[in-house]
């Protein structure tokens, strides 16, 4: 029990310092490494939790694609952050009130955690004897979650064809693939006889 203290602390104070430093660090590549290195001690609280499934789909999803991609966004478009830090003063009060507003919440779970420890005693179920972490989890998300699990996948779904249909760009003179003309096609229409005279070849 010791020695996962020591870890969870070690752990803990490394995610807290990283997230200091993603919002405080000047270069934005140097921010996204950091937050990666959030990502990494997170899912180090999550091992020391028991819940290796949660750990590794944090380092595979969001480290290995959403972190990295970040990182390659921002070093490619070479995007001018002095400029768009100028207007970050117009949204303060909000971003003050927001804060405030998630401080209290934290206050509130801390303070039910110490005044009242047995009020959180119903919030997480052990997972049960000689059933993995993986198991428990997807018997519980596809049973009890089901419709929700599935309507969250139509919403990311939609989410995703907006996003295409969105960014795609018309551009005159951009042969574009028409797949009832490509099914359509006949012979006649798929083949061209060309008779040459000798010693004149094709036109260009």
């Amino acid at each position: 029990m010791i020695l996962q203290a020591v870890f969870f602390y070690i752990f803990a104070a490394i995610t807290v310092a990283s997230a200091f430093m993603v919002i405080s660090s000047r270069n934005p590549v140097y921010s996204v490494l950091f937050l990666i290195l959030a990502f990494f001690s997170a899912a180090g609280l999550f091992v020391l939790l028991g819940a290796e499934f949660l750990a590794m789909i944090l380092v595979v999803v969001y480290v290995g694609a959403v972190a990295v991609l970040f990182l390659f966004v921002v070093m490619m478009l070479d995007v001018d952050f002095v400029e768009l830090r100028q207007g970050v003063l117009q949204y303060l009060p909000i971003g003050s009130a927001i804060g405030v507003v998630l401080l209290v919440e934290l206050l509130m779970v801390l303070g039910a955690a110490v005044i009242g420890p047995q009020t959180l005693a119903h919030v997480g179920e052990p997972t049960p004897a000689g059933v993995i972490n993986a198991s428990a989890l997807g018997a519980v998300l596809y049973t009890k979650y089901v419709y929700y699990f599935e309507a969250a996948g139509m919403v990311l779904l939609v989410a995703m064809i907006g996003a295409i249909v969105l960014t795609m760009r018309h551009k005159v003179g951009v042969k574009r693939q028409d797949i009832s003309v490509q099914v359509a096609r006949t012979p006649a229409t798929a083949i061209e006889l060309v008779k040459v005279k000798s010693g004149e070849g094709l036109a260009g």
